[in-house]
């Protein structure tokens, strides 16, 4: 049983490494959000993970490896992999791939496709180079939490999710992204945004030279594209800035209890209160960690500004619409 976060220092690595090779789970950080890491080619881990996050047997998993290299292993490796990889990795970009006929699918959640990235955390690359040298491939690892709810950006968080079930938790501090990384899918005809993450779509076309399309509905199976995700328990409500008193003032007379993440100067009666940075950087990084206390406040409702529409706000605007899908949520007020 382990009730507390671990410094991610060398011993704790190497230790998370040789359970990792064991067929055990591990939660490890990286720069996007904590992860649940389980051997990628060991189908009794994988399902453990499957277990533990309560997660649908047909939803896949992303797995995390140091390099193109590592990659190639488990996918056929197109040219348009290879320029996402040299521009982005390691970092927030994962590719939907097809999988090599070789290579296990027990992460693949049914499909013929499977996802890959490299991260870029400290403690996560020296966590998969520790585990390469035991003779792994690669980590299969969601998000370290209950299937649905707020991802963790912080050790604690997984603790808070997951408590007396929690494996070994390397805690390397904050994620710096804070948000789950870009998926794109590169195993038809033409690349295809998934998800939105921390590489904006104007990033990947840079380097690609070639449009890329937001999901259509041939699209395989991804992490995190359900339309409820990412959900605290209280329901979330998307509300204009405008229209942020008015709403408390309603909630109010009904007798409920508002919390509010808000950019503006409005909500000053709201019974629990956190400012959203204006730069949209600084709020995808703050987004969950806001999500999680105000869902500890003690309020029966969670008000959110709607973020603005340009790119810039993509990633978040597209977490904080899914969180609202979940019971009770309001995405449009």
């Amino acid at each position: 049983m382990n009730v507390n976060p671990r410094p991610a220092d060398a011993q704790a690595i190497e230790e998370a490494a040789r359970r990792l090779a064991g067929g055990e789970l591990v939660a490890f950080p990286t720069e996007t959000v904590y992860g649940l890491g389980a051997d990628a080619a060991s189908a009794r881990a994988i399902a453990e993970v499957y277990r533990l996050k309560g997660r649908p047997a047909d939803h896949p998993l992303i797995v995390h490896v140091l390099d193109a290299a590592q990659a190639a292993w488990w996918a056929h490796w197109p040219a348009r992999a290879q320029r996402l990889a040299d521009a982005f990795w390691p970092g927030p970009l994962t590719l939907v791939l097809v999988r090599r006929e070789t290579a296990p699918a027990f992460a693949c959640g049914g499909q013929v496709s499977i996802g890959l990235r490299a991260p870029s955390h400290p403690v996560a690359r020296a966590l998969l180079a520790a585990f390469a040298a035991r003779g792994g491939h690669g980590v299969a690892a969601p998000s370290a939490n209950r299937f649905g709810r707020v991802s963790p950006t912080r050790a604690v968080h997984v603790i808070d999710d997951l408590g007396v079930e929690a494996p070994l938790v390397l805690d390397g501090g904050a994620c710096e992204v804070g948000v789950e990384s870009t998926i794109v899918d590169l195993s038809r005809e033409r690349p295809v945004l998934l998800r939105p993450g921390g590489i904006t779509i104007a990033q990947l076309e840079a380097v690609l030279g070639e449009p890329v399309p937001g999901r259509d509905a041939r699209a395989p199976r991804a992490s995190g594209t359900l339309e409820a995700h990412y959900a605290p328990v209280t329901p979330v409500e998307l509300v204009d800035g405008d229209g942020i008193d008015r709403r408390i003032a309603g909630l109010h007379a009904r007798g409920e209890r508002v919390a509010l993440w808000v950019r503006s100067g409005a909500g000053a009666r709201a019974d629990a209160r956190l400012s959203m940075p204006a730069d949209p950087t600084a709020a995808a990084h703050a987004l969950y960690d806001a999500l999680r206390t105000l869902d500890r406040s003690g309020c029966t409702r969670i008000l959110v500004e709607r973020v603005p529409g340009d790119a810039s706000w993509h990633a978040v605007a597209d977490r904080l619409r899914r969180s609202a899908a979940g019971p009770g949520g309001v995405a449009e007020a």
